[in-house]
């Protein structure tokens, strides 16, 4: 037994479930050759679509017929997802040329690839209420968690499991979904404020872009957004700053998105793949919480938007898990990783938790849950488990004595652990009480993985006096710990 951090006894238990990363788990996504998974090559798309043109058509149904036969069980229709890739590469097969139904699916299989979309990690779990209790049992409650899934070319997604916490605080999953699909995008009003004060934070503020807000709503469709630009352009202010903000206010339309799922796919099916440029490499560490104001009810995650470069906090808002919608934020607390909202207004505003200088815990607040304030620190690294950095584990859960809150701090050899602190009700940039050591740190069967020594959780769910805490291991599987949630506010109150 290696030794560890001291952590208190009494007020966590491990559970023996462990979800593991599965390879078998994939989707059928484009493959173009020559610019493979984050690859930026030259695509070889035009000759291979001749080389295919060019078979007989015994040929065609011969390749077609075995692809069908090996690869059909894993997919709800794989013919339409062979339609539907055909339609993306389509114009390079020229104009006016007709095309038997058996070649374009075919040339739809050799542009298609199966990836494995947890092959590599599956890991930094949030748990939230499910939005349908129906079938529920008297002290049951039913959950949707969320997971970081990371595949070839460390490229991470959002996956979805549900499950029922029983009375007896036992958690049981219900079996993954089978067909893997990642919805459809479709249409958004654009929101004139966000474009201003994210394209005020690019330096962009100069005639062209009052010009652009003079002739834009506050609200805007795709189409008005072209005309407006193509406004722009005609009125040609200054030529090169103009082209230079068209191409970037684009970008910015490219990163704020919805997108649907149909009702015959499971909730566990449903896999919110990167769409938008700044997350091209990846969508990381989804923080969802159930916000509720007044009588209506969303859910909202924080997450981290990837580009290879730079790193961005989106806000993903849904009701039922079937349509979501994306959106940047904007503000100086908005910059970096690890937002997580508050479930509530808290004195008519918006709140979240913001690590906005990459290592304290501070509050941020907003008007619209878009634009976010200037943060307080409220916590900064201070006891040996957390001198590198410190961070939250998932959104505040709100208590009769203060909101609670789970933190990670980063210590020697870039351990992990996770903590807890209590914040007040009215006022939370005021820290109520922290826990004087660890609660939580990886044992022997959680150090090794993707990357060792890590525990690391993006949101708990309260049920009665538990709290149930899914937290990574190491970036390589997940586990669940149940925490009594009344001995934790007697420690935190008595510290």
């Amino acid at each position: 037994m290696r030794a560890a951090y001291q952590t208190p006894t009494g007020l966590l238990t491990r559970s023996e479930l462990r979800l593991k990363p599965d390879p078998s788990r994939t989707l059928g996504r484009l493959f173009v050759p020559g610019q493979e998974t984050l690859i930026q090559g030259e695509s070889r798309a035009t000759p291979v679509i001749d080389r295919i043109l060019g078979l007989t058509e015994q040929d065609v149904e011969q390749t077609l017929t075995r692809t069908m036969a090996r690869f059909r069980d894993g997919y709800r229709d794989l013919p339409q997802t062979l339609e539907d890739n055909f339609s993306l590469v389509a114009h390079r097969v020229g104009a006016g040329r007709e095309i038997g139904a058996a070649r374009r699916q075919l040339i739809g299989a050799y542009f298609t690839q199966e990836y494995a979309l947890e092959a590599a990690a599956l890991f930094n779990p949030s748990m939230v209420k499910h939005p349908d209790q129906s079938g529920c049992q008297p002290g049951e409650v039913r959950f949707v968690m969320s997971l970081r899934a990371v595949g070839e070319g460390h490229l991470s997604s959002i996956e979805f499991r549900t499950g029922i916490i029983g009375a007896d605080a036992a958690i049981r999953f219900d079996p993954p979904g089978r067909f893997l699909v990642t919805g459809r995008t479709r249409p958004v009003r654009y929101d004139r404020r966000l474009f201003q004060n994210k394209l005020t934070e690019y330096g962009q503020h100069d005639e062209n872009t009052r010009l652009l807000w003079s002739i834009l709503p506050p609200r805007f469709t795709g189409a008005e957004l072209e005309a407006a630009l193509t406004e722009l352009s005609r009125q040609n202010v200054t030529p090169g700053h103009s082209t230079a903000l068209v191409d970037r206010v684009r970008w910015m339309a490219a990163s704020n998105y919805a997108v649907e799922f149909g009702a015959d796919h499971a909730l566990a099916e449903r896999v919110l793949w990167p769409t938008a440029p700044d997350e091209s490499h990846g969508m990381e560490d989804a923080r969802f919480v159930l916000f509720t104001d007044g009588a209506d009810a969303t859910y909202y995650a924080t997450y981290t938007a990837f580009d290879g470069a730079q790193v961005a906090p989106h806000l993903l808002e849904t009701s039922d898990f079937r349509a979501f919608t994306s959106s940047q934020l904007s503000g100086p607390s908005a910059s970096n990783k690890g937002m997580a909202l508050f479930p509530r207004r808290i004195g008519g505003r918006y709140a979240a938790l913001s690590r906005w200088d990459r290592e304290s815990n501070g509050i941020t607040y907003s008007d619209d849950a878009h634009d976010w304030s200037q943060a307080r620190t409220f916590q900064s690294p201070a006891r040996p488990w957390e001198l590198i950095q410190l961070g939250n584990c998932g959104s505040p859960i709100e208590t009769p004595t203060g909101w609670l809150v789970f933190t990670h701090g980063v210590g020697p050899m870039r351990e992990y652990a996770i903590s807890v602190v209590l914040l007040d009700l009215a006022e939370p940039e005021r820290l109520i009480a922290a826990l004087p050591e660890p609660l939580l740190v990886a044992d022997d069967s959680e150090r090794e993985g993707y990357v060792p020594n890590v525990v690391y959780s993006c949101g708990a769910m309260r049920h009665g006096d538990i709290v149930v805490l899914p937290y990574g291991c190491s970036d390589s599987s997940v586990r669940i710990a149940t925490i009594d949630l009344p001995l934790l506010l007697e420690r935190l109150t008595s510290s």
